[in-house]
């Protein structure tokens, strides 16, 4: 077995850190544009740029089956569309390291997810993973108290926190119908489907805030990072991280999804000058040892 070059490991760390930039990037366009509209001009540079991959790849999209259509609408609905609404307007509430802490949470909510609706059998690692990733998000919601939920929730939980909650169960969503609703379709026409449906959802409500928006909030800035979030958070990340599935398989892949939640938090602080919390760290820490047992493979 040929040993995979070095080219797939460094790709990998890009892809995390590109997603790590997508919670500053989020932060920095959803104060300042109205969310619809943020994230339709997100997914119009991604649809451009996969249609442009689905051409030179594979030829072009193939024609969807009615199932095919049913799966990536739902696709687009929950993983393009609630997401990228709940996503923006998290952002806008709370910081970006926290929220990139608080969405590393999406495996183990799909994991328990799997077991209730499908009978998937957790054993007791993944058992034992799933309550550690839960005490380090604890941590890090509470800031550290954890027991002063228990007398007043709404001081740990506010709107940022519910609409991060809506994104992850967005994600949890979109998770589990790419694995179970797709048939026959490659991750790029499904992903380019389901960005297309997104697009079409997210242009219907930009429409109704267009009133709302203030053209001179459209700075270099604000454009720079809706162009991020389309090429890199979208595109580029895509492409290299089932490159990464192809060359070393899916739960090696997985792994550097644990860099995620860390370039978010290093990422805040050196370009947003967000305080990186005691809580943070060992909450965070937490919740990547969870993650990483839940989902290692036997």
């Amino acid at each position: 077995m040929n040993k995979p070059p070095l080219s797939v490991y460094l790709k990998l760390v890009c892809v995390a850190l590109f997603w790590g930039g997508t919670f500053i990037a989020g932060r920095i366009v959803s104060t300042e544009i109205p969310h619809m509209i943020a994230a339709a001009g997100r997914f119009l540079v991604a649809c451009v740029f996969l249609l442009l991959l689905a051409w030179r790849v594979e030829g072009g999209l193939p024609k969807l089956t009615r199932q095919q259509k049913h799966a990536t609408f739902g696709l687009g609905a929950t993983g393009i569309f609630l997401y990228n609404i709940c996503f923006l307007a998290a952002l806008e509430r709370m910081p970006a390291g926290r929220s990139a802490l608080f969405v590393s949470l999406s495996p183990i909510i799909t994991a328990l997810s799997m077991a209730v609706l499908f009978r998937e059998r957790l054993g007791g690692l993944k058992w034992l993973g799933i309550a550690i990733a839960f005490v380090g998000a604890a941590i890090v919601l509470t800031r550290g108290d954890v027991f002063t939920v228990v007398h007043d929730i709404s001081s740990s939980m506010g709107a940022g926190e519910l609409f991060m909650l809506g994104a992850v169960g967005s994600w949890t969503a979109y998770t589990i119908l790419g694995k179970h609703a797709l048939k026959g379709l490659t991750p790029i026409a499904a992903t380019t489907y389901a960005s297309l449906w997104g697009l079409l959802l997210l242009s219907m409500g930009a429409l109704n805030q267009l009133p709302l928006l203030d053209t001179s909030k459209l700075t270099w800035q604000v454009l720079s990072a809706i162009a991020f979030l389309g090429i890199f958070g979208t595109v580029i990340g895509f492409v290299w991280y089932y490159e990464g599935v192809k060359a070393i398989g899916p739960a090696r892949t997985a792994v550097f999804n644990n860099l995620v939640p860390v370039f978010g938090v290093s990422l805040s602080s050196l370009m947003l000058n967000e305080p990186i919390l005691i809580s943070m760290i060992i909450g965070g820490a937490l919740v990547i040892v969870g993650v990483s047992l839940t989902n290692r493979v036997r």
